[in-house]
């Protein structure tokens, strides 16, 4: 990036902001979630989709291309749920955004094709499971993902609810 006359400036890549993913499929009459599981070195544990928002890309924008490639599934509908919650920044972060303690992390909903399956990379995922809610908030590990999923289901409720008057 060329700042005024022609000095160079330097702008991370990275935003100190995370979206979390929910991706899931109509299945008859109900929802199923996907979950994927960290490789162990990685902690192991169960997760949707969440990753960091690159450059002046928009939280939307970073949910869509977060979920294309850690799935390689692509939405029929993406939509925020409007509602976000924050964790301590990681070291690994903290080089580049030295006066931000805290990430904040926007929660979406992907619905995507019922008869697809995710492509993970083995490298940061080893398994995936499609699930309903109970199971999918039994798996979670993080307190604050499986709020976020129950805050999806209620949403989903919400909008059918809406749309069967």
């Amino acid at each position: 990036m060329v700042g005024n006359e022609g000095e160079a400036t330097t702008e991370p890549a990275r935003q100190p902001v995370q979206v979390l993913v929910h991706p899931l499929r109509l299945v008859g009459w109900h929802w199923e979630y996907l979950l994927l599981r960290r490789i162990p070195e990685q902690g192991g544990f169960w997760q949707g989709v969440t990753g960091g928002v690159e450059g002046q890309e928009s939280l939307a924008d970073a949910a869509r291309r977060e979920l294309i490639e850690e799935t390689g599934l692509h939405p029929i509908v993406l939509q925020s749920i409007d509602y976000s919650y924050s964790y301590p920044m990681d070291e690994g972060l903290r080089q580049t955004h030295p006066d931000v303690n805290e990430i904040e992390e926007h929660v979406f909903f992907a619905q995507v094709d019922g008869g697809s399956d995710p492509l993970i990379d083995p490298e940061e995922h080893d398994r995936f499971i499609w699930c309903g809610l109970e199971e999918a908030i039994e798996l979670l590990h993080w307190p604050e993902n499986k709020d976020a999923l129950t805050r999806v289901e209620e949403d989903l409720r919400r909008h059918r609810a809406r749309h069967e008057r």
